[in-house]
């Protein structure tokens, strides 16, 4: 076995760039807005566009291509419609003669789609690698183990599982057999609601921010209320008793991109441009939410930004793409439009649908050759499908 010694045993001076990476300093060149230090390169092959241009064209009414608002532009201009997750599965539900569903978002995106459409129709993901880091924080096994622990603690029967939409089939199919609802980032707060009336308790999954900002936020509940379940600790790391006297029981998860959005952000912003309204998503951290002026979904944040009036100056915490995209479409008409953090930038795992990714997938499927389909099993897809209609139901 080899022995790992202590960093101060060695002697070695961590680099600027070093501790940059490690997030322990900052950099100061780095200017607030909507531009990322290490731009996305430019395709590497010229003849890139036209090539999707003519597999797209060649496969016609075959093909339906879906476009999460997350993706970077030489890939949102080719889908025939751009959306949140939810929102892009009920397109891909709604184009039943669509034999191919390309989906230019995630892994649990397309698990989505699959389970909403018909047999017939087949949903490739153009690379099997682009995976969700808050979806992978909540595995089958582990939320199986949880489900132990409740029921240990005497509390299962009073728990209705409620899991936001970006979360694996494997767990939305799990919240179907125990009785729960999948939601959404625009209507957790009716999820909650619903799930209320069945139970005591809820148990969100996985992302821990949306089910504390809603449950505090939207419904009154107090922090106190809020408990929260590490899969990585014995028992969650909570007693018997933490779990008779919560409410909400949140799952240890985060988004990699808003969970990394501060306080000291907002406040920044605020020193930096007076009279700036801060719009963030309910992934962020409680507190930010709190020092929020705006908060809401990917489609909320679109609205508002539409309505807003000219010359008026936004602060948006949400993935880089989105906010680059609507920072050029509002400034012909005077809205300023920065992104919240200076350093933060792309969804990593959005990022890997590229456009040679894309190419390969559409000219492979004008070829007759089926690639990375995303599928579903019979029995995943049956309480899965029963866990979205009961979020469909909901008034």
């Amino acid at each position: 076995m080899t022995t790992a010694h202590p960093v101060q045993d060695l002697d070695v001076q961590p680099t600027p760039l070093a501790l940059l990476l490690l997030g322990r300093e900052a950099d100061p060149r780095s200017e607030r807005g909507v531009e990322c230090p290490g731009d996305l390169p430019s395709p590497s092959d010229p003849d890139l566009v036209e090539r999707a241009r003519a597999a797209k064209e060649k496969l016609g009414d075959k093909v339906f291509v879906l476009g999460h608002h997350y993706q970077r532009d030489e890939v949102i201009q080719f889908a025939d419609v751009t959306g949140d997750s939810f929102k892009l599965a009920r397109d891909a539900a709604a184009r039943p003669e669509a034999e191919y569903i390309v989906f230019c978002g995630v892994h649990f995106m397309a698990e989505s789609a699959d389970i909403l459409t018909t047999d017939d129709q087949k949903v490739v993901l153009p690379d099997l690698a682009a995976g969700c880091s808050m979806a992978d924080m909540a595995t089958a096994e582990q939320v199986a183990e949880c489900w132990d622990v409740l029921t240990e603690a005497g509390v299962a029967e009073q728990v209705v599982p409620v899991s936001y939409m970006n979360s694996s089939a494997d767990i939305k199919a799990f919240t179907g057999r125990h009785g729960g609802t999948i939601c959404t980032s625009s209507n957790a707060k009716r999820a909650l609601e619903w799930a209320f009336e069945q139970g005591e308790k809820v148990l969100f999954l996985p992302d821990q921010h949306l089910g504390r900002n809603t449950a505090v936020r939207d419904m009154g509940m107090s922090l106190e209320d809020c408990v929260l379940y590490n899969p990585h600790k014995p028992n969650g790391g909570l007693t018997a008793e933490e779990l008779r006297n919560a409410k909400m029981i949140l799952w240890r998860g985060h988004c990699s991109v808003h969970g990394r959005f501060s306080v000291e952000s907002v406040n920044d912003v605020r020193e930096r441009i007076p009279g700036v309204n801060v719009l963030v998503h309910p992934e962020c951290k409680h507190e930010v939410v709190a020092a929020a002026d705006y908060v809401g979904s990917t489609e909320y944040i679109i609205k508002a930004l539409e309505a807003a009036p000219a010359g008026s100056k936004w602060a948006i915490g949400t993935e880089l793409n989105l906010v680059r995209r609507l920072a050029n479409r509002f400034a012909a008409e005077d809205k300023e439009i920065v992104f919240l953090d200076k350093t933060v930038c792309f969804c990593s795992t959005m990022n890997r649908i590229d456009l040679p990714h894309l190419v390969w997938a559409l000219e492979s499927l004008a070829e007759g050759n089926l690639v990375n389909r995303i599928e579903v099993d019979p029995e995943t897809e049956k309480y899965a499908k029963l866990a979205l209609e009961r979020m469909l139901a909901l008034p």
